[in-house]
């Protein structure tokens, strides 16, 4: 008898990848197959985004294609899991039920084999272009205590990379305690929950036997990591244990709440050799007005002495952060302050984001003020002093050598090979290209970067790392 061939997309953050890899482990158990192409897939589950407008968007598509290859494939069986689900199963389940075959919200990933057998045959799909934006318009129901995650995985729990493999996520903790207007997380992920640090480490150890090399953190707010728990190692703890896990090469923090960052733990980041230095934390804005009125607190004068902590800590730290534009009631000076802090903070990495209206969150409450084309406006003239920012940076590097983690071809020509210095995190940041040199996929080398290549950098392998 032949075994049921599975298809996964994965979409959303890595926070969700991580979920996926979740579902990947139960199913692995259970004897499926996993195909690569979906068109060959006879179960297929699509892993959804809630966060914003653009994110259930593009899931509402991704469900709607999907469910097209019951007619046009070979698909008899449709699942949807995710944070959508978490958020909009009510609606979801109203609006999807002759498409999608079973529903798994976030605490359900362990349920995942019996979602996708079932013998409950497929419904015939009526084929549609369009579903309304969960979210979007309309009245909802506020939050209610059914549909709070509190779900958290741990070291026992069965689980299948997706990311190549010598690199892992590993989440922390789970849910969000803080109260940002303009965030609905904690409305569906709930309430922040870290796991202990010996089930941390017992993961990092069994995923450094399976050959992995770079650990990536991960959390709604790391750096509040063991608090709930009454850990007061907290992160710092965690993070010195993790230093001497054997094998593993690289660690790397992603989140960081401004607020919750402790001299300790900048101690420990600049001491512990493994962890690389690396800052990674969503300021979000720089105008104390605007900080306030998101919720987060801070301003231009304390994020610069928080940077400057941690510069002065670890000179060679990349740093990365996040930015919202378009807020309900940001003015043009607040938006020049952020322009100018900006200028000031010069980040080596740089996300910005439009604002989203949100339903069941406090900035909902307020008008939705400000244009679209004047948002758009505003997060591409940020990106272009990041961009200038970032592009003088990298010419700074030619002619130093970095240690890379060589990663494979190039996808666009065999003539390349490409990886990342441990100041480069994988999917979100710069690579660097090897036009000269080989070394296996997985193993580290040691580069001459001899030009720039916009975001990224050029360079030789010169020898081993």
């Amino acid at each position: 008898m032949s075994r049921t061939k599975v298809g996964v997309i994965s979409l959303g953050c890595s926070k969700n990848l991580v979920d996926t890899e979740v579902m990947l482990g139960h199913l692995d158990r259970a004897g499926c197959v996993f195909v690569q192409d979906v068109a060959e897939a006879d179960v297929l589950i699509v892993n959804t985004c809630g966060f914003i407008d653009a994110a259930r968007e593009e899931s509402v598509r991704t469900i709607l294609d999907a469910a097209r290859l019951k007619t046009t494939g070979r698909l008899k069986r449709l699942v949807v899991a995710g944070c959508m689900v978490q958020r909009f199963r009510d609606e979801l389940t109203r609006e999807l039920a002759g498409d999608v075959d079973a529903f798994v919200g976030l605490d359900e990933l362990d349920a995942i084999v019996e979602a996708t057998q079932s013998a409950r045959p497929a419904a015939a799909p009526a084929i549609r272009n369009d579903l309304p934006i969960l979210g979007a318009t309309g009245p909802r129901t506020s939050p209610s205590e059914s549909r709070l995650s509190r779900y958290l995985y741990d070291a026992s729990t069965p689980r299948k990379l997706a990311t190549p493999p010598w690199t892992a996520f590993v989440k922390i903790a789970e849910g969000c305690d803080h109260t940002c207007s303009f965030c609905a997380i904690p409305s569906f992920r709930g309430a922040f929950r870290s796991r202990s640090a010996d089930d941390v480490v017992a993961e990092a150890e069994a995923l450094s036997r399976r050959g992995v090399k770079e650990l990536n953190l991960i959390a709604q707010d790391s750096s509040h990591f063991g608090r709930d728990r009454g850990d007061e190692g907290g992160l710092a703890g965690l993070l010195a244990r993790l230093n001497a896990v054997p094998d593993l090469r690289w660690l790397r923090v992603h989140y960081l709440y401004p607020n919750t960052v402790t001299d300790r733990l900048i101690e420990t980041m600049a001491r512990c050799g493994r962890v690389v230095k690396y800052v990674d934390m969503p300021l979000q804005h720089a105008h104390p007005e605007m900080l306030k009125r998101m919720r987060r607190g801070g301003s231009t004068e304390s994020h610069l002495d928080l940077l400057g902590r941690f510069r002065r800590a670890m000179p060679d730290a990349a740093m990365r952060s996040t930015f919202i534009v378009g807020f309900p009631g940001e003015t043009e000076k607040e938006f020049e302050e952020l322009v100018a802090f900006v200028e000031a903070a010069r980040f080596d990495h740089l996300g910005v984001f439009t604002y989203s209206h949100e339903d069941g969150t406090s900035a909902h409450r307020a008008d939705d003020d400000i244009p679209k084309r004047l948002k758009a406006l505003r997060r591409d003239r940020l990106m272009s002093v990041q961009q200038r920012i970032a592009f003088e940076k990298n010419e700074t590097r030619v002619g130093t050598t970095a240690e890379v983690l060589v990663e494979g071809a190039h996808p666009e020509t065999e003539h390349l090979l490409v990886g990342r210095a441990s100041t480069q995190a994988p999917d979100v940041d710069g690579q660097i290209l090897l036009n000269d040199g080989y070394a296996d996929p997985g193993t580290f080398a040691r580069v001459l970067l001899t030009e720039t290549a916009g975001y990224d950098l050029v360079g030789r392998i010169i020898g081993a790392a």
